[in-house]
Formats: C-alpha cells, sequence, structure tokens
C-alpha cells in the first residue's frame, strides 16, 4: 500500500487491504483482502453517532453542526475542542467525572504546554474522544439510562450496535474495547465500506436513519478543524477538498472516506497498524478518485511526501505503492 524510499532504497514497505464501495453495497476496487475482519476504531465514529440523531436527543438538546463533528471526532484536546465539550456537557448538567473515556494528555501543545506551566493533571475534557461521549452522554440522558454508558449491554451501546449491523450489512462477529472504553464492533473492510457508501448517498433517501447520517457528514465537512485539528490528516485533507468528503482516521492503521458527489465510500487498513501509511494511501484513493488534488500542499504533506532529517535535507520519500496509484 505504501513505500517508504531512501535515495535508491525501498527502505520499508506496509501492506493492507482497501475497499471501493458504491451506493448498492458493491465493491468498486479493492486491494487485499476485502472480507478481512477489522475493528475501525475512530474511523466509525459517526456510526456510533446516528443513534444521537435518530432518537431526537440531538434535536431535544439543540445541538448544532459543531456539536455532531465533535461526536465524529478524534479531537487533539485543543482550546476550540475542550471548550465546546465543557459547554455541552454544562448545558447537560454534568461534569468530568460523568466521562467514562479516561483522562489524556492533550495532543495539541499550547494545551499540554499550558498544563505543565499551571501543574495541572489533563482530565477527561481533554480525551481524544470527549466529542463521541458527550454524545453518548446526551443520549444516555434522553433514553433515562444509567450512566455506564460505556457497557456493552447498556442501551446506548446497543443503540450503537444496532446502527453499525444496519450500516454495514452485516453481523459484527465480535467486539473489543477501544482505547476510550467504549465497545468497537468488528466487520469486514467491505462492511465498513459499504456502511460509508451508504452515508455518502444517504441524502438520496428520505428515512430518519439517512437524513441523520447527512446531518452528520455535513458537519464533518463543514467542521474539519473539529474533526481532528490542526496538522492531522483528517483536517487537513478535507479543507483541501473542500467539503467534497468526509474522511476519518482510527487507531491501528485505520482510514475512511465518504464521497458525496460520487456516492462513495472509502475504507483501509493498513496491516502492521502505521498511521503514515494509512494517511498515505487514503490520499492516493482521493487523488484516483478526483476529489482531492495530487499538489495541493496539504496531499504532499501525506502522499509523495519528503523525508526530512534534523538539518532539513531531503532524505528521501513516502509515497504509494504503485498499485495502489
Amino acid at each position: 500500500m505504501t513505500e517508504l524510499w531512501r535515495g535508491s532504497l525501498l527502505e520499508s514497505r506496509h501492506t493492507g487491504h482497501a475497499v471501493i464501495c458504491d451506493d448498492t453495497g458493491q465493491i468498486v476496487r479493492a486491494w487485499g483482502d476485502p472480507e478481512a475482519v477489522i475493528y475501525p476504531r475512530s474511523s466509525c465514529k459517526m456510526i456510533q453517532a446516528l443513534p444521537l440523531v435518530t432518537s431526537g436527543a440531538a434535536d431535544k438538546y439543540g445541538l448544532d453542526t459543531e456539536h455532531l463533528a465533535l461526536a465524529c471526532a478524534s479531537h487533539n484536546g485543543a482550546a476550540i475542542h475542550t471548550d465546546r465539550v465543557r459547554a455541552w456537557i454544562d448545558q447537560l448538567g454534568l461534569v468530568d467525572q460523568d466521562f467514562r473515556c479516561g483522562p489524556q494528555i492533550p495532543d495539541d501543545r499550547d494545551a499540554m504546554y499550558g498544563l505543565i506551566r499551571t501543574h495541572e493533571q489533563p482530565c477527561q475534557f481533554h480525551n481524544n474522544c470527549s466529542g463521541k461521549h458527550s454524545g453518548f452522554l446526551t443520549l444516555a440522558a434522553h433514553m433515562g439510562a444509567g450512566p455506564d454508558y460505556v457497557e456493552i449491554d447498556h442501551p446506548v451501546q446497543q443503540a450503537a450496535l444496532a446502527a453499525f449491523e444496519e450500516t454495514t450489512g452485516e453481523t459484527s462477529p465480535t467486539y473489543g474495547i477501544d482505547g476510550c472504553s467504549a465497545p468497537n464492533f468488528a466487520t469486514t473492510l467491505h462492511g465498513l465500506a459499504r456502511a460509508m457508501a451508504w452515508f455518502a448517498s444517504a441524502a438520496d433517501r428520505s428515512d430518519r436513519q439517512s437524513i441523520a447520517a447527512e446531518r452528520l457528514a455535513r458537519a464533518m465537512m463543514l467542521h474539519p478543524e473539529l474533526v481532528a485539528g490542526e496538522g492531522r490528516a483528517c483536517t487537513e485533507l478535507m479543507r483541501a477538498m473542500d467539503g467534497r468528503a468526509a474522511i476519518k482516521t482510527g487507531a491501528e492503521g485505520v482510514f475512511i472516506a465518504i464521497i458525496p458527489e460520487k456516492r462513495l465510500g472509502v475504507a483501509v487498513k493498513i496491516a502492521d497498524g502505521t498511521t503514515r501509511a494509512a494517511e498515505c494511501a487514503i490520499s492516493a484513493i482521493l487523488v484516483g478518485l478526483g476529489v482531492l488534488e495530487a499538489d495541493h500542499p496539504a496531499t504532499r504533506r501525506f502522499m509523495n511526501a519528503p523525508i526530512l532529517n534534523r538539518r532539513g535535507i531531503d532524505t528521501g520519500i513516502i509515497k504509494p505503492a504503485e498499485q495502489l496509484v
């Protein structure tokens, strides 16, 4: 899928799988094994957020597009993220202790240095999944369900499972516990790409699930800075595509794309779990589909990107494998 060249030598290669699926659920193109079973990790947050919208909870609590983008986010913990999460939870009458995602040192440097300077510890608001968990808490409040919303038998997670199996078109064979303590349901690459194609074609339908899917994907495209953060592939590449696609990373080398104008969904999994390879591969696929410019500065950060050493000397390149292009 992705190669790293140093000088004239192929120094590293990353294998993996990728699927492009159309709005009928059929595979348009595939690399590797489309039936490989994976955990989507954070790439499927828009599926986990579907019940937040379809239940009526989002409208009941007045959630706007920023809230919905954060519900789909793996954010950097910058002020633009944590300030909004705090306000959201305040609106619910809840506090940091009501989260079940755990504290995390923010990836945003200003936020991290701010904590260090004031000798403060990170809290759960800083967790990159706090937007998703705010959505879970909102749904739990709407349902009148208990506080342990990450438990597999909790109504919130059962609603997420139902949405996951409906959109992937598969019965999930198992689940694992994600870094934020929520269940993460397994599916095939084909199933994940099928779900993303379903999101991509949601505007063509008028059922409640599809209306919710279109709202979530649109929110991601409207607020790429909330979905990830400055310097991150999700944010930078969505900005470069100017609303033509919603994309989302997941841990262990997963990446998805929702492309409404082409009614296509994409799912990528790098076998060794390397983020740099997933970012390069998804960029190459988006370029190949004509929604991302190969020479855009954002694209060049992740695909055909120069490898600079500590003196700024160009020592090599990370690029997609020939068969991917």
